[in-house]
């Protein structure tokens, strides 16, 4: 099993909160695999807390998919679901097509030029191919053109239904950074034009080639899926 980071104890989110955190982003950027072993009392003895957050953080981690408890038996990460990346799709791209209507309206040049500079970070990391960095900042990205419209309830929500696609994504990102750095060039060009039609277009384009990941991961990489 993957080592674990002491806890800051200090002020901040919840024990809870930082240990499902840490699993969450192992479990996408695929640090813990499908079929990885999760031990209750080696997380919480390597991260220097009791065994009860470590418990509500497999709980959580259980309830969104990501990892099966079975009673005397060890707990294990959960292999990538077709089904469950296709659904988050359907939410995510239903919320961010919504929201970039509204983005074409209230977005101002100041928040134009904050996505462009994030745009130059994201070509940084993909020179240095960094796909933890990237994909950090392409999150960023989408996060930051639903605050600037007011609307960061919608990232929330995107978020919340975004962590199994996460997955599938995260592994395309080795020969699929430069497409996706492209099409978010693509977004803020029609954001800038504030071309609602062009927009939605070029989100909706953007969004749907996890159905291609998915299809090529079926033929590159057939051991993650169950």
């Amino acid at each position: 099993m993957k080592d674990f980071p002491p806890l800051d104890s200090g002020r901040g989110p919840t024990v809870t909160d930082q240990i499902f955190g840490l699993l969450y982003d192992r479990v996408v950027n695929l640090t813990l695999p499908p079929g990885a072993k999760l031990s209750e009392i080696e997380v919480a003895a390597q991260m220097g807390v009791s065994r009860q957050p470590v418990r509500d953080a497999f709980y959580r981690l259980s309830q969104l998919g990501f990892i099966q408890i079975r009673p005397q038996r060890a707990t294990t990460v959960t292999p990538i679901s077709e089904e469950a990346v296709l659904q988050a799709y359907f939410i995510r791209t239903a919320l961010e097509e919504s929201c970039i209507r509204v983005a074409t309206e209230r977005l101002t040049d100041d928040h134009f030029d904050a996505l462009a500079h994030l745009l130059d970070l994201q070509a940084r990391e993909i020179e240095a191919g960094n796909r933890t960095g990237f994909h950090a900042l392409d999150d960023q990205f989408h996060h930051d053109i639903c605050a600037y419209a007011g609307l960061e309830f919608v990232w929330t929500l995107v978020k919340e239904n975004k962590g199994h696609m996460d997955r599938a994504r995260y592994l395309s990102l080795s020969y699929g950074a430069d497409t996706a750095f492209a099409e978010h060039g693509q977004i803020l060009d029609a954001l800038r034009r504030r071309d609602a039609g062009a927009a939605v277009a070029a989100i909706r384009q953007h969004l749907s080639r996890i159905e291609g990941i998915i299809a090529r991961l079926r033929v590159d990489q057939p051991q993650v899926f169950g």
